[in-house]
């Protein structure tokens, strides 16, 4: 039952995700944050719903999938108008992604005590 809930909180996270970043709109509610900031917070969370989701996945698969997602992410804006492709966009995904895996590592931990 969790499982499904973390599933599905997942995909909407990832969908919604998607869906701002691949937008040609400027919205306002992102656009007043700084843009690494946004990437860091989306990318820590898909981390931790992918790894309550998906338990059975090594760190490492997840980690390649989302490094894979950011990429995507950032070639899909060289395309549209008013959107930047950025390396720097992938460190902030990568650094997100670190820190996810910590703060999992910390769930796991307290929620199975020694």
């Amino acid at each position: 039952m969790k499982t499904n809930l973390f599933k599905t909180a997942f995909y909407t996270a990832f969908l919604g995700i998607e869906y701002l970043a691949i937008t040609p709109q400027n919205i306002e509610m992102v656009a007043s944050f700084w843009d690494k900031q946004n990437h860091f917070i989306a990318f820590f969370t898909l981390y931790v719903l992918l790894s309550l989701a998906y338990t059975h996945l090594s760190t490492r698969l997840k980690v390649i999938l989302l490094v894979l997602v950011g990429f995507q992410i950032e070639i899909t804006q060289y395309f549209i108008p008013n959107r930047f492709c950025s390396l720097m966009d992938i460190v902030a995904d990568c650094i997100g992604i670190v820190i996810g895996i910590g703060i999992y590592k910390l769930i796991t931990k307290i929620k199975t005590p020694l």
